[in-house]
């Protein structure tokens, strides 16, 4: 259920606008240029602008209706907009500025706020004419900067300039690198105005690397182009962001008094020091032992000691998840489809260490071709297409394929046979106008997301899964199956025989029972530490929740949800701990909800490291804190043995031969820190060995 870079970032970016008598028209191509959606931008003659706005991809997408006018500043002076979120639920929003006095409105939140002239408002939901907004606005006060409603400030970075042609048509536009809003660098295109005239400079394009390309009609061509200068310009920042939180460790470094947890016996071990050599673990010994020529110490002083935590469905879309994922303890994630190109490019990135980011384990996308698809990896028709990309997957050191929604099932059973003959495990959703039971049955190894799980008991031959009715009908139904009943106790049993583990991403699925300006369980516990933007953003409602009985059938459809993936568990099927959403934090959440469905704190946090080591084929080098494994190691204030909950409390990351403060992390990413008084590295100047001169 992957939420798009694109909806995250509608999400940030705001809503609307245009500043001549005119119309622009943007066309929003994804996955190499298929057409997905577009905007259309008109400015009438009576001074407002309206915005019709249209995304539709992988059988979901927002529709919006903008209409604003501006404030002599170039703000909005008021604004509305009204449509449906990528899953359905109602937008309706408004604002207005009188005099000083700025009052807002949505189906979430309602303020009013005394505002210094040249204050934005940042709607909650919007398309991304919003920029053009800002570009103009910051024109006119003539700077690069914007104070925000309800708060903080908006920059913008002219990253370069480059000349393109449509037409024999030429153009200059600028790269932009906006902050402010998010928790990263958010980049566009926007155009340059000539030289002493009054236009405006507005949005060009706005490109997602490896996605999507919305830009102005009839500059289609020029999207390559400006994707590889955008890519280049942002691996710089990159580079230089991963140098500054990724500290090398050189020489023997000793981890001093710390209680390692055993993630293969599912214990917690009496005080130990642990040394790290070229990232690898050389010896663990009782805490105090004697020892020689250590050049680091760090002192956990009684912290509990994790192996590093996997996250097993994560969409390493960009550049800049790395550093959430990495102070959340996350060292490995497995890659559940993405642009190959893209994906090819963040693994070489992170092996050279210019990359803030956990190692990764790709798997491999693999879908049918229809109107439905979702473009990433490899879009197949037939059986030889179906291997050659198998082929590419395996060439490339890929240990697991994916498949996906409109995967043809004809050629299913053979698919999968192939892709076991190559050695590769088989996992993924389940193909439209199939069952849960019909993927089992053609071999797969794995199941992703629990509404595919449950949809074998909703579905018939003729639901098409692809579109949105995959997530209404187990939150419409899931309330009343009765999971003692014998078609449901006879799939376990077959998940069971069959040596099919399940990946639920039920944090992720929370949205089903979140209400507009609640804030989902899964970010209650740490939206306080989030900047403001994104506070309001995580009390937007996803889904359609029309009235109290809605509400009260999908949440307790949800809660049914946790506790069938608590039945699997008991049953003895693997449970492999995945989010597909908001990098690090969820992950905490999803171990929780394991804990609410009937796990023990040890075997969720034994999900997250040596069974999810198993799945990935990585467990010969990572998933246990084991003398000759990689130095993946967590330390954390609390005993999440104990208390799940405890596992948020990260102090202190080494990875890749390299140490993480989580504070340091949070703080550039604008997160209050969850952990005082982190651990230190302190160097220590070593004797020369005995009987050796320096130099022998």
């Amino acid at each position: 259920m992957k939420r798009t870079a694109l909806a995250f970032a509608f999400g940030l970016l705001f809503s609307a606008s245009a500043f001549a008598a005119e119309t622009v028209r943007y066309v929003l191509l994804v996955d190499g240029g298929k057409k997905a959606g577009e905007q259309v931008v008109e400015q009438g003659d009576d001074g407002r602008t309206k915005v019709s706005f249209i995304f539709k991809d992988n059988g979901r997408g927002p529709e919006l209706k903008e209409e604003f006018a501006l404030a002599p500043d170039g703000t909005y002076r008021d604004y509305k907009v009204t449509g449906t979120t990528t899953f359905g639920a109602k937008v309706e929003e408004s604002f207005q500025r009188s005099g000083d006095t700025a009052t807002w409105k949505s189906t979430s939140e309602q303020g009013s706020k005394t505002a210094s002239e040249g204050a934005m408002y940042i709607p909650l939901g919007g398309s991304l004419e919003s920029i053009s907004v800002a570009l103009a606005a910051m024109a006119k006060r003539g700077g690069d900067s914007l104070p925000l409603l309800p708060g903080g400030t908006l920059r913008h970075r002219v990253v370069q300039e480059t000349q393109i042609e449509s037409d024999g048509q030429p153009r200059t536009v600028r790269l932009i690198a906006q902050t402010g809003l998010g928790l990263s660098p958010q980049y566009f295109w926007s155009t340059k105005p000539a030289p002493g005239s009054d236009e405006a400079p507005r949005l060009f394009a706005f490109i997602v690397p490896g996605y999507l390309v919305a830009v102005e009609e009839g500059w289609e061509a020029s999207g390559e182009a400006l994707t590889k200068l955008q890519m280049a310009a942002e691996g710089a920042t990159v580079k230089d962001y991963a140098a500054r939180q990724f500290k090398p460790l050189t020489g023997l470094t000793i981890i001093k008094n710390t209680r390692v947890f055993d993630s293969v016996a599912g214990k917690l071990g009496a005080a130990s020091d642990v040394y790290v050599l070229r990232g690898r673990v050389t010896a663990i010994l009782p805490t105090g032992s004697p020892n020689a020529g250590v050049e680091n110490e760090i002192d956990a002083a009684g912290r509990v000691m994790l192996p590093g935590l996997f996250d097993m469905h994560a969409h390493e879309s960009g550049r800049w998840n790395g550093g959430l994922h990495l102070a959340a303890g996350v060292t490995t994630v497995r890659d559940m489809g993405n642009d190959n190109k893209t994906l090819q490019l963040l693994i070489d990135e992170t092996a050279r260490g210019e990359l803030l980011g956990p190692q990764i384990v790709p798997a491999g996308f693999l879908e049918g071709e229809s109107e439905f698809s979702a473009r990433n990896g490899f879009v197949i028709k037939t059986l030889d297409e179906a291997k050659h990309a198998i082929d590419w997957y395996n060439q490339h050191g890929y240990p697991q394929l994916k498949i996906y929604n409109s995967f043809p099932k004809e050629i299913l059973k053979d698919t999968v046979a192939y892709a076991h003959s190559r050695g590769m495990r088989v996992s993924g959703h389940v193909p439209a106008f199939l069952r849960a039971q019909d993927v089992v049955d053609a071999g797969f190894d794995e199941i992703q997301h629990v509404n595919q799980l449950l949809l074998n008991f909703f579905v018939t031959a003729e639901t098409d899964t692809r579109t949105l009715e995959r997530f209404r009908l187990p939150a419409e139904m899931t309330v009343d199956l009765d999971f003692d009943s014998k078609p449901v106790q006879d799939f376990i049993a077959s998940l069971k025989a069959n040596n099919v583990a399940v990946d639920p991403t039920l944090a992720t699925f929370d949205y089903i029972r979140q209400r507009a300006g609640e804030v989902s369980k899964v970010y209650a516990p740490v939206v306080d530490h989030l900047p403001l933007d994104l506070q309001r953003q995580f009390r937007v409602a996803e889904m359609n929740i029309p009235d109290d009985a809605t509400a009260a059938r999908y949440n307790a459809s949800y809660e049914k949800m946790v506790e069938f993936v608590g039945r699997l568990h008991k049953a003895g099927i693997v449970v492999l701990p995945g989010t597909d959403a908001t990098p690090g934090f969820t992950l905490h959440s999803e171990l929780e909800l394991y804990v609410q469905a009937g796990m023990t704190p040890v075997e969720a946090l034994q999900s997250a490291t040596s069974v999810s080591a198993t799945a990935a084929r990585v467990d010969a080098y990572r998933g246990s804190i084991t003398v000759g494994k990689l130095a993946d190691l967590v330390l954390v204030d609390g005993d999440p043995t104990q208390d799940i909950s405890a596992i948020r409390k990260v102090a202190l990351v080494l990875t890749q031969g390299r140490v993480v403060s989580p504070t340091a992390v949070y703080t550039e990413l604008g997160i209050k820190p969850f952990v005082a008084n982190e651990p230190q590295v302190r160097t220590i100047t070593s004797e020369p060995l005995e009987g050796l001169k320096v130099g022998e």
